[in-house]
């Protein structure tokens, strides 16, 4: 017997050149050695190889893990092949269609071109499977049809009189986040379908009376200035021009033509939402519950009408909210356009300066001295009203109680002490105080009762209060002020200054804080009980976290200025009554506030008019307000109104409250707070007992999705593809500057060079679910959900494969009990059967849990892991012997498959609701299961942990075993032993448990890892000396008997002329580094660069001389053993 040699394995794959040989050593115990104590890396072994060489060649493969080593496609086509063996069974994922190769006449696989797809099925009408399955997986033709049926059937509705029979726990009610009428959901709105729709189908298969009601918003803001842009493209006009009536008619108009996009995407998701109920918070129902909710808070004394400064958009003359800003932060001097100026003649481009801080003097009275203060917004000096020091600033303690005087209309201008607003260490000490214009002056001027005087007009122009400057826009006033100044030799300085400017994030103008007279809502109880919900626990906030931001909200609330100056909404319901004969009854005036009346109907308004003046309904005049409400005070009544509110109805007394609101965090208070709030108000009662909040969707460079930068990708794009030139098309159409569409293009290109594949609903949804996590942000990479293609394409084609094995199988009713009572399973059904049950309570109480991310991982692992690549390969020697011997092992083995099948597919529906349908329907016996079996699978229950039927023993054996398996793969990975060849394998495993395991699953070891024998400890007379090992950890190893399988010679040569290419670039490379001069001359980053190519240069020189020594040793011991 010649010496044995050793040889460590790295990584289980084989390279270039010597292959995994390459990194041979020799060692002490004779064969060559490999650790693999850590996960066994199945990405690298030849069943992927087999899995993803039949993908589809238009699904974008991902790239190797582990480094090094990866094998390409044709690669991975001919380990998968075995060079030309004879296909005598069907393996899995491999087309029936085989072309000769010209050159060989050997098969070759050719990826047919995919067929186009053409749905035959009538709408509504359950599709047609009696045709085979197609070879591949097509998005288009599985998800056709099915949305159309399941609407068609009935089967998203929910009986209210079945719903009030059911305690809470037995019902799932949620509404959908109602989206703006106006646009398309992008992939945040599909984040939130999948979350919504899995959840909602999750409890519809639970048996729970699940509801879903869908619905859209009417945007008042956002819908007003689309269809004004739209007229004034199609026909010149703006809505003065058509007068408000007829205007309202072209927005209904344009809701009807172009409103249905949103509820096209959804139907595209596979939402489950009960279209019958579909709400529009414009329609009839909605518009009913919004003047009965406005009135309710009129006469509960919470709502009011006063002037209060707040946010205005002089581009669309309208107050609006916090939400509709977009604050961007300059950091000095900047010139931006303003598109409702002419523009600025001392620029080139017409721009306006902006991010400066002007500095100028007030003159005292009676006095030669002067007070300098600053401000970024010159402009807005014309209504300055005050002038604040420090109290204990000592510069200014003689001018207490002084006036300063306005150098354009000689208005005295009190100077006033102020701790709160002055810091007497920040510039001159001095703070100008512009009431009517600025937040913290407002509060001032309230401190010290002050003139406000508003100075703009709601266009944004200089009004009669400001001088010589009356009839100039606002920053073209604010020149011609600096200017004036100047010439008054008051101007004293002008300096660059960082700063936050608010823009509408409806027209891109700059926002004015303006004193306009609102209707607001006084929220302080509202907010103390939607508060106190949280703390008491009745109202549960997820995740947990964001529980204090949700206090910290509340409990500082600020009254809700609910009126918008838009034309497009819910009119106020309120009227100005006056007398026929009356003059001089402003509306606006706040001591005529009174005469306001807040009514349900005009009818009601004239008899409260009566009462309120005293004279008949002939001698009174109604007028009623022109201003609409916010858009979010019909949002916050959705989960009610909904459902029929304020009437008593059967839907509401059957579904409300809610059970969930699932939603983005970035709502959480314009939005969610309000519904609370509102709810327990009107209601009484919370509108739902659960909030979750998921993550925001961001781009895979952390930035928020939006069309200005360019990075919104419509679901639809993802689902039925697109390409490159579609998507930047998009950039091109939109507002970008031509620099940002530069570089937006740039990325889409590099991303998507050719487009984006077509995906499906079933791998988008996936894709979006695999990111959840609760409360991180989701720094989207869309190339990642595009892999979730692939799973779709292996979930399709093993269970296509699968079906071979149950083709001649019936299925019964009772075949899980019958199954497991049967006394017939091998160890490997115990253990499918086991997974099974421990992955289906995982995965249930993932969903319970709100964990997605850790669902989809759950269901993925079922599939691919334990399904796939384990048990499908385990049965196939069996399922192919039909003799009578083994006829009851292959009733078992096809028993478990189609359970493990049809329970798998159950598991994923409610994630992958259409390729699980479409396979669920083609299951063998789908039709004979009696009277209690489903029509649809979203029907079917969701499958049940029993927990008998866990069986930890089979478990632990096969986990012994697959480390065995993986460690024969890795040793004929690593000397490249072709697929055709059997080996021979010698297990050595310490008595106990782990030899019970090998023991009885012999025959699965030799399946899975083509061994012709596998002998376990045997002694060590009968272990060749020419062989490789495996360590698998500290109770087993593997050996692999060489013998014959390798040309020793051959594989020495391959890396000696390696090592001839090697040594020169590393003697090259010392030579540089030793050089004079080496380290004074050379950076830092190019001597790091430099030391790791050595250090990696020597490595490989060390391995190829190792891999060498150690063939050497093989073959003496080889030719010894044959002496």
């Amino acid at each position: 017997m010649g010496k044995k040699a050793k040889k460590q394995q790295g990584d289980g794959g084989g390279g270039g050149g010597g292959g995994g040989a390459a990194k041979a050593k020799a060692g002490k115990d004779g064969g060559a050695s490999t650790d693999l104590t850590g996960p066994v890396q199945w990405h690298s072994d030849e069943k992927y190889a087999s899995m993803m060489a039949y993908l589809p060649s238009d699904v974008p493969l991902p790239p190797p893990k582990g480094g090094g080593g990866g094998m390409s496609k044709s690669m991975m086509k001919k380990l998968a092949k075995g060079k030309g063996k004879k296909k005598e069974k069907p393996q899995w994922n491999q087309p029936k269609d085989k072309s000769k190769d010209a050159k060989g006449g050997k098969d070759k696989k050719v990826a047919p071109p995919k067929p186009k797809f053409v749905n035959k099925t009538p709408k509504g009408q359950k599709k047609d499977l009696s045709t085979p399955m197609a070879d591949g997986y097509h998005p288009d033709a599985v998800e056709s049809s099915w949305q159309d049926w399941w609407e068609a059937r009935g089967f998203y509705g929910c009986d209210p009189a079945q719903a009030k029979g059911k305690l809470d726990d037995e019902k799932f009610v949620m509404v959908i986040p109602p989206p703006n009428v106006t646009g398309s959901l992008h992939l945040g709105h599909a984040l939130t379908a999948a979350v919504e729709d899995t959840l909602t189908r999750w409890h519809r298969m639970k048996g729970h009376a699940s509801l879903y009601v869908p619905g859209t918003d009417h945007a008042g803001i956002a819908t007003q200035s689309v269809v004004e842009k739209m007229l004034m493209k199609e026909e010149n006009k703006n809505r003065h021009d058509l007068g408000r009536e007829k205007f309202i008619e072209k927005v209904w108009e344009w809701k009807g033509d172009y409103g249905n996009r949103i509820t096209t995407q959804l139907r595209s998701l596979g939402s489950s939402v009960d279209w019958s109920r579909e709400r529009f918070t414009m329609d009839d129902q909605c518009s009913r519950a919004v003047l009965e909710a406005f009135n309710q808070f009129h006469e509960k004394g919470l709502l009011y009408r006063a002037e209060r400064l707040g946010n205005w958009s002089c581009a669309l003359k309208s107050a609006i909210s916090d939400i509709e800003v977009d604050y961007v932060e300059l950091e000095g001097r900047t010139f931006l356009e303003v598109k409702t100026h002419k523009g600025n003649p001392a620029d080139p481009k017409g721009r306006y300066e902006f991010g400066t801080l002007t500095s100028f003097a007030y003159p005292i009275e009676d006095s030669e001295e002067v007070l300098v203060v600053a401000t970024t917004r010159l402009e807005t000096m014309l209504g300055d009203t005050g002038v604040a020091i420090h109290p204990e600033d000592p510069r200014y303690t003689h001018l207490h109680g002084k006036f300063v005087i306005h150098p354009f209309n000689g208005r005295k201008i009190p100077i006033v002490c102020d701790s709160e607003l002055v810091d007497m260490e920040f510039g001159t000490g001095a703070v100008k105080i512009t009431p009517a214009h600025d937040p913290n002056d407002y509060e001032c001027g309230k401190r010290h009762s002050l003139e406000f005087i508003t100075v703009l007009t709601p266009e944004g122009a200089i009004n009669h209060r400001g001088s010589q400057f009356e009839g100039m826009m606002r920053y073209d006033a604010r020149i011609a002020v600096e200017k004036a100044l100047d010439e008054k030799g008051l101007l004293k300085g002008k300096v660059p200054n960082k700063m936050r400017l608010g823009l509408c994030s409806r027209s891109g103008d700059v926002l004015e804080p303006m004193i306009t007279p609102q209707w607001y809502v006084n929220c302080d109880s509202m907010a103390k009980r939607a508060a106190d919900a949280v703390r008491n626990k009745e109202l549960k906030v997820l995740p947990a976290e964001h529980e204090k931001t949700w206090y910290n909200w509340l409990d500082n609330i600020r009254d809700w200025c609910v009126s918008r100056q838009l034309w497009w909404g819910h009119q106020i319901p309120a009227w100005f009554a006056t007398k026929k004969d009356e003059k001089g009854v402003d509306k606006n005036d706040m001591a005529n506030n009174e005469r306001w009346i807040v009514a349900r109907s005009e009818e009601d308004a004239y008899q409260k008019a009566e009462k309120l003046l005293s004279c008949p309904r002939s001698e009174i005049t109604l007028e009623r307000d022109e201003d609409v409400l916010d858009t979010w005070f019909s949002s916050g009544l959705f989960p009610f109104s909904v459902f029929g509110w304020p009437d008593k109805t059967e839907d509401l007394e059957a579904f409300y409250p809610t059970s969930l609101l699932e939603t983005g965090l970035d709502i959480l208070f314009f939005w969610v707070a309000r519904m609370v709030m509102m709810g327990l108000q009107l209601t009484d009662k919370l509108p739902f007992h659960t909030v979750y909040l998921h993550a925001m969707v961001r781009d895979k460079e952390g930035r928020k999705m939006s069309k200005s930068l360019g990075n919104v990708i419509d679901p639809l794009e993802v689902i039925h593809g697109c390409t490159l030139s579609s998507l930047q098309s998009k950039l091109d159409g939109g507002n970008l500057p031509p620099k940002e569409v530069a570089r937006a293009k740039k990325d889409q290109a590099s991303d998507f060079p050719d487009g984006i594949p077509e995906c499906g609903s079933d791998a988008l949804r996936f894709g979006l679910l695999a990111y959840t996590v609760q409360g991180r942000d989701v720094n989207l990479d869309i190339k990642r959900v595009v892999g979730y293609r692939q799973f779709c394409n292996k979930l399709w084609n093993a269970t296509r494969f699968a079906l071979q094995f149950v083709s001649d199988f019936a299925p019964t009713p009772t075949l899980l009990d019958d199954l497991m009572s049967s006394g017939k399973m091998a160890l490997r059904d115990k253990f499918m059967m086991s997974r099974l049950m421990i992955l289906t309570e995982k995965i249930d109480g993932c969903l319970a849990g709100y964990k997605f991310g850790d669902a989809q991982m759950a269901a993925y692992q079922l599939w691919i892991d334990d399904l796939c690549n384990v048990y499908l390969e385990l049965i196939k020697p069996v399922v192919y012997d039909k003799s009578e011997e083994t006829k009851d092992a292959r009733w078992a083995a096809q028993a478990t498959l189609w359970i493990a099948i049809e329970s798998g597919l159950r598991i994923l529906h409610p994630m992958m609701p259409f390729v699980t349908e479409e396979l669920w329907q083609r299951l063998p016996g789908r039709g004979t299961l009696g009277d209690g079996e489903p029509e649809t699978i979203m029907l079917a229950s969701y499958p049940k942990c029993i927990e008998a039927y866990k069986d930890p023993i089979a478990e632990e054996s096969m986990n012994v075993t697959n480390k065995i398996i993986g460690a024969c793969r890795s040793l004929r990975s690593s000397y490249q032993i072709p697929n055709k060849t059997p080996t021979h394998f010698f297990v050595r495993v310490t008595p106990g448990p782990a030899e019970d395991a090998v023991r009885n699953q012999t025959d699965d070891v030799k399946t899975l890892g083509k061994a012709s024998v596998v002998d376990i400890n045997p002694d060590d007379a009968s272990i060749p000396s020419s062989h490789g090992t495996v360590i698998v950890d500290e109770h087993t190893k593997v050996m692999m008997d060489l013998t014959g399988l390798i040309d020793f010679d051959a594989e020495i040569k391959k890396l000696e002329k390696t090592l001839g290419k090697t040594a020169p670039v590393l003697s090259n490379l010392e030579k540089k580094i030793n050089a004079p001069g080496y380290d004074a001359k050379v950076s830092p980053e190019f001597k790091k660069v430099n030391a790791e190519k050595l250090e990696g240069l020597r490595k490989k020189k060390d391995d190829i001389e190792g891999a060498i020594a150690n063939y050497r040793e093989m073959a003496e011991a080889e030719k010894a053993a044959k002496k």
